[in-house]
C-alpha cells in the first residue's frame, strides 16, 4: 500500500530490513529498563512487582505454590518474601488446614504500593509505545498477551524472567539484593 509503514518491498521504516528479534528484544530492553527506574521502590524492582501483584491479585498462596507458579527459585522466593514482609508489604500467616504451610497475605500497604506500582508500569508502557497512535498500543498489547499466553500453554515450564535477564537469573536474587 502506498504510504502504508509497514513492509512492502522486504523494507519496513526507515528502510531497516525487518527483523521481529530485533524489534521486540529492543522494545523488552526499553521497558525492562524504564520499569526497573519505575520500581526502585519495591523490593527487587520488577521481579518483587509480579510477585506482589500475584499476590495481592490471587487467593492468597503459600511460600512455595507461589515460587512454583511464578517459576521462581524457592530459595529466591524465600528471599524475594523476606524482603516484602521487612518492608511491611506482606505478612506470612498461619495456612487454616496446614500448620507447617504460611500464607502471604498483603497488608494495606502492600496493596497500596501495587496501586502505585500499577500506576507506574502502566506510565512506562505508554511511554514505550508511544510511537503508535492509541488504537495500535491497545492492538499491539493484546497480541503481544495472545502470543504470550500461547508460548505459556505450549510450555507451562519456561521462566518468562529468564527471558528478560538474557537467560540468567539476576544477580541480587540470591542474595536478596534490591
Amino acid at each position: 500500500m502506498k504510504g502504508d509503514s509497514t513492509v512492502s518491498h522486504g523494507r519496513g521504516l526507515d528502510g531497516l530490513v525487518p527483523n521481529l528479534g530485533w524489534s521486540l528484544g529492543t522494545i523488552l530492553r526499553r521497558w525492562h529498563e524504564l520499569v526497573e527506574d519505575e520500581l526502585t521502590v519495591l523490593p527487587h524492582g520488577s521481579r518483587g512487582y509480579h510477585v506482589l501483584s500475584h499476590i495481592v491479585h490471587q487467593t492468597p498462596p503459600t511460600q512455595s505454590l507461589l515460587a512454583r507458579q511464578l517459576l521462581i527459585d524457592r530459595t529466591v522466593m524465600t528471599y524475594l518474601i523476606d524482603d516484602l514482609v521487612t518492608d511491611g508489604l506482606v505478612v506470612r500467616e498461619s495456612h487454616l488446614r496446614d500448620r507447617r504451610a504460611r500464607r502471604i497475605v498483603p497488608t494495606e500497604a502492600g496493596r497500596a504500593a501495587l496501586q502505585d506500582a500499577e500506576r507506574r508500569v502502566r506510565s512506562v508502557e505508554e511511554r514505550v509505545l508511544g510511537g503508535l497512535p492509541p488504537v495500535e498500543r491497545c492492538r499491539f498489547h493484546e497480541a503481544a498477551m495472545r502470543v504470550a499466553q500461547a508460548i505459556q500453554s505450549a510450555e507451562p515450564g519456561t521462566d518468562p524472567w529468564l527471558t528478560v535477564t538474557d537467560g540468567r537469573p539476576m544477580q541480587d536474587d540470591v542474595h536478596g539484593g534490591r
